[in-house]
This record gives C-alpha cells, sequence and structure tokens, in this order.
C-alpha cells in the first residue's frame, strides 16, 4: 500500500506522543491532517497551532466536512488501540467502510524502506532512542524521529531530515505494536514484566521480545542489555548480537562513573576502543548505561568519538525524565515519568547518587489499575526508599476501576511510617 496517496488523515487520539508524531510527520508532508481527543492539552494546543484541526467531543456531527466530502480512498484514519471500542467516531468510520490502521501499522508503512534504528524495551527506550537521534542530528549526519518523548533539545517528539535514510524510532513493545517494524537496528534496554492486561504473563511478553529480535533484516545489528532472556539461536546467522551494560563482561559497557557538579562522566570501552571521561548531560546511572546503547549503535553508523563525545555533552534529555523545575542548593523538584518499579528504582538510585545528605519526599500517581494491581508489592518496595512519601489517586488512563485496587491498597503494602495519601487530584 503506498501511503502518499492519502490526502486526508484522520487521527482518533490525536494527543497522543505517539500519534502526535505521526500527525506532525504527514502535516510536513502537506496532507490535510485532523482529529479527536478526549481531553485538551498542551500537546494538542501545539498541534492546533500548528495548523490541524483537533475536537474534543466523541460525536459524528464533530467529523469535519473535508472528511466526508474527499473520497473515501484518500482519506486514512489512524487509530490508538486506547481508543474505545464503543467510540462514536471509531464505529461510524468503520461502518462507513474507512481505510482504518492502527498507528504502529502506519509507522510500519513509513520506515519499511528505510534504515531504521528501532529501540525497545519495558524502559529506557524513549531516553535512549532521543539519545541516537540527538548524536545523529548533531553530528550532521541527520535522521527522521518519531520519539514517545518531547525532547529538550528540539522541543519535538518528530525530528526530519529529508536527505537522511535513517529512521529512529521508539518501538513500543504495547499491544505487539513493535512486530510491525522491520529494522536494520535493534537497542532492546529491558523486557521486565508489565502490560499483562494485554500480554497475560511475563513468557508471553518475552515471545513477543524475542519475536521483536527476529524482525531484523538479514546483516542487521542487534544491541541488548547483558542478562536479558534472549534467545538469540533464533537469530538469522547473518545477524551481529552484541550486548551492553555497566559491568566488565559486556561487548560495550560503561565504567569508572564519577559525579562532579551534578553532571556525569564515565569511561565507555568496547573491544575496539576506550575513551575516558566522556560527559554525559544528564544525571543517572541507568542514563549512562542508556548513552553506552547508544554510542554502540552510532559506533555501527560510522559516527566518529569527536562526533559522539560532543553530542552526548550537549543532550538535555527528555520532558518528564528526571525534568529539573527547582534545582536550588536548599530545594529540588524534579519531575519523572517513572510508572514501573523498575524505572522507580532508577530514578531514586540516581537522586541518592546525587543528593546522598538529603531529605528526599516523592510524590507517585500509579499507572493503570491493572499494572498497579500486577506489582503492588514491587511497587511498595520501590518506594520505601524515600523518606516520605504521598500516593495520588490512580491515573486510569484506558482503564475502568477495578475492586479492591487503588491507592490506598499501595499504600498499605509500604512499610514507611512516613506515608499518606490524596483522595483528589486534577488533571
Amino acid at each position: 500500500m503506498n501511503i502518499d496517496k492519502y490526502e486526508v488523515i484522520y487521527f482518533l487520539g490525536i494527543g497522543g506522543i505517539g500519534m502526535s508524531a505521526l500527525a506532525r510527520y504527514f502535516n510536513s508532508r502537506g496532507a490535510m491532517v485532523m482529529g479527536y481527543d478526549r481531553t485538551s492539552t498542551p500537546l494538542t494546543t501545539e498541534l492546533e497551532m500548528e495548523g490541524i484541526a483537533v475536537h474534543f467531543d466523541d460525536s459524528t456531527l464533530e467529523i469535519p466536512n473535508a472528511v466526508r466530502l474527499t473520497d473515501k480512498a484518500k482519506v486514512l484514519v489512524v487509530y490508538t488501540p486506547a481508543i474505545p471500542k464503543d467510540s462514536s467516531e471509531f464505529n461510524w468510520f468503520l461502518e462507513q467502510e474507512y481505510t482504518m490502521m492502527k498507528r504502529s501499522q502506519v509507522l510500519g508503512m513509513i520506515t519499511e524502506n528505510t534504515r531504521t534504528i528501532a529501540v525497545a524495551g519495558t524502559h529506557g527506550k524513549t531516553t535512549t532512542s532521543s539519545m541516537v537521534a540527538h548524536m545523529l542530528t548533531h553530528s550532521g549526519v541527520g535522521c527522521n524521529a518519531f520519539l514517545g518523548g518531547i525532547t529538550t533539545n528540539y522541543h519535538s517528539n518528530l525530528l526530519l531530515s529529508p536527505h537522511s535514510d535513517l529512521t529512529v524510532v521508539e518501538a513500543d513493545e504495547y499491544d505487539r505494536s513493535f512486530l510491525t517494524l522491520t529494522p536494520s537496528y535493534s537497542i532492546i534496554t529491558s523486557m521486565d514484566a508489565d502490560h499483562l492486561d494485554i500480554y497475560g504473563s511475563h513468557d508471553d511478553m518475552l515471545e513477543s521480545f524475542n519475536l521483536f529480535a527476529q524482525k531484523l533484516k538479514k546483516g542487521g545489528t542487534l544491541v541488548y542489555r547483558e542478562g536479558l532472556p534472549l534467545n538469540k539461536e533464533q537469530l538469522d546467522v547473518s545477524i551481529h548480537a552484541h550486548n551492553y551494560t555497566l559491568t566488565q563482561t559486556a561487548d560495550y559497557r560503561g565504567r569508572d562513573i564519577e559525579i562532579e557538579d551534578g553532571r556525569y562522566f564515565f569511561t565507555f570501552q568496547s573491544p575496539e576502543y576506550k575513551w575516558e571521561k566522556i560527559e554525559l548531560g544528564l544525571p543517572g546511572s541507568h542514563n549512562v548505561e542508556n548513552a553506552v546503547a547508544a554510542i554502540a549503535i552510532c559506533l555501527e553508523l560510522g559516527l566518529s568519538e569527536e562526533q559522539i563525545r560532543a553530542s552526548l555533552r550537549d543532550f538535555k534529555g527528555v520532558k518528564r525524565r528526571f525534568e529539573y523545575y527547582i534545582r536550588r542548593n536548599d530545594l529540588v523538584l524534579i519531575d519523572d515519568y517513572a510508572h514501573h518499579p523498575a524505572e522507580i528504582r532508577a530514578c531514586l538510585g540516581s537522586v541518592k547518587e546525587l543528593y546522598p545528605e538529603s531529605h528526599i519526599t516523592g510524590v507517585f500517581q500509579p499507572h493503570l489499575f491493572s499494572r498497579t494491581s500486577d506489582f503492588a508489592d514491587e511497587f511498595a518496595r520501590s518506594l520505601e526508599v524515600l523518606d516520605d512519601i504521598l500516593l495520588l489517586p490512580i491515573y486510569p488512563a484506558r482503564e475502568l476501576p477495578m475492586p479492591g485496587i487503588d491507592s490506598q491498597m499501595l499504600l498499605d503494602k509500604i512499610t514507611k511510617p512516613s506515608k499518606s495519601s490524596s483522595r483528589k487530584v486534577s488533571y
């Protein structure tokens, strides 16, 4: 199917971070782009300022005439799996027999004829994919990038380089979306249990990650965190597989981490290179590990030591990934999107590294009833690192409430004496 034949692109769930990147992509190519989302957000406001029409009522009456009056063969409806199947607009497009595709299918079509770098993992993929995209952009090599967060350097989740044949994508494991991709290079950062409402079991999720690894094109490169349960014997014999970590046993490794005035420095080592005192523009040992994976891929793509050093020094991170709002001697306020126990441990570990003598208060809003239910004990243990804990009501996203699953249930599992919960939160 030729994606360029569509003149009108209509998005159901246009305000999602992945959907909005696609909307921006089609808008940049001159298509007429519009869509629906259930609430107005700063991101939907930005889309409107870029000339994209957005409405917030799930009503067929809101579907613009530009859609109705255009030949159906030239209209593409892109939807997110989070759209309820009883959505009025979703069902109208279905009944009217418009061409409808999931976001992941469209992304797969856009990238199938490019050299794609796909970054997957239950955590770390947004920062790592943004890092790779920045390194390619900063070095002048260039890339097109569809990212799962707003990069601080570029204030966007979409990077465009018309003359580059490289595409960087965040490969989403939710709903097995990443299996639509056929990358030339893949990174797998983590394979912890998550999205069990979709997969049913951790084993089923691991199977999907292994299938993702096998989607590499012949002669492709796989970079994966050491210790992940990958069935490497199932990979095509032409695939080059390398592992990375902060230990001494991996092919690519970071070591000798130092913190100076809040900046992280480390040594990168591989079978061919040893580069000392690399400066990373964002904090956290887990981000040093992400940087090692990004360096490994960029070496495969021909970047020099000087280009890699300069781009990592300049990398400012991703919005809501260890983002400072206040940074004074007497008070620090950090916002982080961590919504999995492993991510919370990594985030709080970085805080402890940077501020070992400080009293740390955490305000945490669980994300999804199902995830809170599946990992309640792990959430409790990861949050106990904090000196004070305040829990907000669970953010439901696409889910309905589950009996007995709320923040008080989670709070009861936390053994710290200084803990509390709030019954109200504004979105």
